[in-house]
């Protein structure tokens, strides 16, 4: 199987460190690493190396580059790109799409399958989320820092038997994957949570403990998350009946001091991902006809910081 791993950053350095250490260099597989700048020289020159929580490794992919097209078609893309790269990076990705190319995004968000679908002229795009906290600590380095390490995957249509084979190629790569007939209640259960505590903070600029400490912060995130469950409901996602408490408990076991990926790009005063997280809900709203005034606010709020 060829496969390709495209954006090399903490998401796609760990998930791709795995799949290029079991699958590079083996009869009958090839594995691509789609990076760019001084993470690919480094990559060129010394490898890729994975720190984890329980232990550190260093891989080379068959390739590393960063031109879809020195690639070729590919059996498999696992899509990890930043949700505000995901056009360019589609456009970038065509090269290494044919028919029956199996494209994986691991983007958080709850609509990416349904927005690469109207930019890829070809292959079959799967739903997936993982639950995992990494980062590039140089060039050439990626460290796993928490999170379950966990990979969810589906088609959209529910018909999970034929992805089974997937399930095993990830699962033999030391990868927690699970495939789902239901990929929508594992992406919308991640939202719930994810979305109102990225809002938060980098309105805020609280950590997690302090959020979850401060009495109107914890209201407005509970408020949030009370949005968009009435959003996945509208849109016939069979949320559980205690989402919020379980996506308040989530929260209450990060580490006191985290800060939220958006929080941390708002204080560089980059890119966010501020459209996929509230300005999301503030458009389902308005199509659904479901009031999320808080989410208005808030986009508006945001809006303005940046």
């Amino acid at each position: 199987m060829k496969i390709a791993i495209m954006g090399l950053g903490g998401v796609g350095g760990y998930f791709g460190g795995k799949i290029a250490r079991k699958y590079a260099g083996t009869q009958g597989h090839q594995v691509i690493f789609i990076a760019r700048g001084a993470h690919l020289a480094a990559i060129r020159a010394e490898g890729l190396l994975v720190k984890t929580v329980e232990e550190s490794f260093r891989v080379r992919p068959d390739l590393a580059t960063d031109n879809p097209s020195e690639a070729g078609p590919c059996d498999l893309v696992l899509f990890c790109v930043k949700e505000y790269d995901l056009e360019a990076a589609a456009s970038a990705m065509v090269p290494l799409l044919q028919e029956k190319t199996v494209v994986l995004p691991v983007l958080n968000g709850v609509d990416i399958a349904e927005r690469l679908r109207s930019l890829l002229p070809r292959g079959e795009i799967l739903s997936g989320c993982v639950y995992i906290s990494t980062f590039i600590e140089t060039p050439g380095v990626v460290r796993q820092v928490g999170g379950s390490c966990q990979l969810l995957f589906g088609p959209d249509d529910g018909q999970a038997e034929k992805c089974r084979p997937l399930e095993t190629l990830l699962t033999e790569a030391g990868i927690k994957a699970e495939l789902s007939a239901a990929i929508a209640v594992p992406l919308w259960s991640k939202y719930l949570f994810v979305s109102p505590m990225a809002g938060v903070t980098s309105l805020t600029g609280q950590s997690f403990g302090d959020v979850m400490a401060d009495e109107e912060s914890r209201k407005k995130v509970l408020g949030l998350m009370a949005e968009i469950q009435s959003l996945a409901l509208a849109k016939g996602v069979p949320l559980p009946a205690d989402s919020l408490e379980r996506g308040i408990a989530t929260v209450e076991r990060f580490p006191p001091a985290t800060k939220s990926s958006m929080q941390l790009d708002f204080a560089k005063g980059g890119r966010t991902e501020l459209e996929l997280f509230i300005g999301y809900a503030v458009r389902a709203g308005r199509r659904l006809g479901v009031p999320v005034p808080l989410h208005d606010e808030l986009y508006a709020a945001l809006g303005r910081k940046k």
